[in-house]
């Protein structure tokens, strides 16, 4: 049998801040059927306006009216101290 080892990890703490100069992004993807999802996805849009405008437009081609919303941000990790 092999040699059972023993790791002992402290925590620290790390806080998230959301990186200002990379601005947020935002996409929809139509999750509207019964069978199969229609699956229709906006791509990256920069403003809630412009992902509003692309659901609204589908919604007017298609009467479909079930939406999936991803918002993505870019944050960095500050470590903090050793507990």
């Amino acid at each position: 049998m092999g040699k059972a080892t023993r790791y002992r990890f402290r925590e620290y703490h790390v806080t998230t801040v959301t990186d200002l100069m990379a601005p947020p992004t935002f996409e929809a993807l139509c999750v509207t059927g019964e069978e199969q999802d229609c699956a229709a996805a906006s791509g990256e849009l920069h403003t809630p306006e412009e992902l509003t405008r692309g659901i609204a437009g589908h919604c007017a081609q298609t009467g479909h009216q079930s939406y999936e919303q991803t918002t993505r941000t870019v944050v960095h990790a500050e470590p903090g101290a050793w507990q």
